[in-house]
């Protein structure tokens, strides 16, 4: 297999319930399987519109359900799926040493500017109802629709991304019981936006009830961990706000993204923005890309924080839904990951400071001294991750994501929704294995994406060598410095 897909999962279901998931991995057999149900439908939808719903839950991309890629934790939340083969190493041989978590937030509300953006299409339609004489059912379907969406929501934490981090603390806890014990000491780290600081406290409210029970006495132990300081550091969980390169010629630049806006205006976007228009009854040059993608996340938000089936999703086929994740995927490619490689770059400080525990780690075992920090969780973002997996070199595709290519990129290992969902997860597990017959081969480490383990690049396995790991990537630890990848010289404007 090739670095940038998933290892492997025992997965023994019947192939009808794998279905769901193959998309998300070159084999379907990667630990998926299929739930008949997924939801119960609100009231309003048809029957029709729930399995127009299960189709398009898999596009969503970076505004997908965690569950999406583990379908199983609808049914059991704490749930660890099928076995995987090699994970965890053997107990009696090796000891999980150092656990470095870096995570996005759960599930979040719609920013202030996504809800003004469809609060505009939502008029849009209600005049066109208020003409209609009921002559446009698609229109007056969605012109009684209720806005739900408030602006002070603006990208704030939903009660259910609260519950995706109880949850995942929760299996994490069951994963690293040695790590992830009581009596520990853990790290807390977020990024400054209140998603992440709220997505940290959920954890830490999930890890409480995982290791010292519902019973909410306070404890000595207890309350240490409920009381430790989270740091806010946005030099580690933002570097991409305080690089100035990345600032000026990517964020900044209207020309940057110009292969997402040549998508918005190709063939596929154009049509799917007519069939939309003659729906709603309205002249097509009302609507643009932008508009429907809005009404597509719509779709996406009510699934997500709500668990229902919203009248948006009806105006999308599944063939529409492909285009609009590959939309989304272009932008991700382009602003946070192959498209310009200072994306990648900005986020060496992290990749550094990852490592940089990792070593302390392993020096204070071979001195026999407690590992200082045994455990570290730092709460990030989409725009954490993206960066980081593609400086480490995961999910590159041969062929560039291009506005030109969309129909040749139908395999692409690069799906934002399979790699960074609401509550993603990328762990870094240490381990010290004291029968080893080398000094080398006596910390091992792995790599799980989304609690799957990723296979390394350089060698195609599920383990290495802590020592071949850092050999790898031994020019990014030691060349890639921060104020030299960042720093702008004046008068300087080019992407790069």
């Amino acid at each position: 297999m090739q670095s940038g897909h998933l290892a492997s999962g025992d997965g023994r279901f019947p192939a009808a319930l794998m279905l769901r998931c193959a998309r998300c991995f070159r084999h379907p057999r990667e630990g998926c399987i299929l739930l008949s149900l997924l939801f119960l439908l609100a009231a309003g939808p048809t029957a029709g519109d729930a399995e127009t719903a299960e189709q398009l839950s898999t596009f969503f991309g970076t505004k997908s359900r965690y569950e999406e890629l583990h379908p199983y934790l609808l049914k059991d939340p704490l749930s660890l799926g099928p076995p995987q083969p090699g994970f965890p190493l053997p107990a009696a041989s090796c000891t999980p040493l150092h656990l470095n978590a870096v995570l996005r937030h759960g599930t979040r509300f719609p920013t202030r500017k996504q809800i003004q953006k469809l609060g505009s299409l939502h008029s849009l339609i209600q005049l066109r109802s208020n003409g209609s004489a009921g002559t446009c059912p698609a229109a007056d379907r969605l012109a009684r629709w209720t806005m739900w969406f408030q602006p002070d929501m603006d990208g704030k934490l939903a009660p259910r991304g609260r519950r995706d981090m109880e949850m995942l603390a929760g299996r994490l806890a069951s994963r690293f019981p040695s790590l992830l014990a009581p009596n520990r000491r853990f790290a807390f780290v977020s990024s400054s936006k209140h998603r992440c600081v709220d997505s940290s406290a959920a954890f830490r409210e999930g890890l409480g009830q995982a290791l010292y029970g519902q019973q909410r006495q306070v404890t000595t132990e207890r309350n240490a961990m409920m009381t430790e300081v989270t740091e806010i550091n946005d030099k580690l969980m933002r570097f991409f706000d305080l690089c100035e390169k990345f600032v000026k010629c990517i964020e900044d630049n209207n020309t940057a993204m110009h292969e997402v806006d040549a998508f918005k205006e190709g063939p596929e976007m154009r049509k799917i923005v007519g069939n939309i228009a003659n729906t709603l009854c309205l002249p097509v040059n009302d609507l643009n890309a932008d508009l429907v993608q809005v009404a597509f996340f719509t779709c996406s938000f009510g699934l997500a924080v709500k668990g229902i089936t919203s009248p948006w999703c009806s105006l999308f086929s599944k063939e529409d839904a492909k285009a609009l994740e590959y939309l989304n995927d272009l932008k991700q490619y382009w602003k946070r990951a192959y498209g310009y490689d200072i994306n990648s770059r900005s986020s060496c400080i992290l990749f550094q400071d990852i490592f940089k525990h990792l070593d302390q780690a392993v020096t204070e075992s071979k001195s026999s001294k407690p590992i200082s920090s045994p455990v570290i969780l730092q709460f990030g973002h989409a725009e954490t991750l993206q960066p980081l997996l593609a400086l480490m070199g995961y999910f590159k595709d041969k062929e560039p994501l291009k506005a030109h290519n969309y129909h040749r990129q139908m395999h692409r290992k690069f799906r934002s929704g399979c790699i960074v969902p609401y509550a993603s997860n990328l762990l870094f597990v240490l381990y010290h294995c004291d029968q080893a017959t080398s000094p080398e081969e006596e910390y091992k480490i792995q790599i799980l994406l989304n609690e799957n383990l990723l296979q390394f690049p350089h060698s195609g396995e599920t383990v290495s060598l802590y020592t071949n790991l850092k050999n790898h990537y031994k020019d990014l630890l030691e060349n890639c410095h921060f104020s030299e990848v960042c720093d702008l010289p004046s008068n300087t404007a080019e992407v790069g």
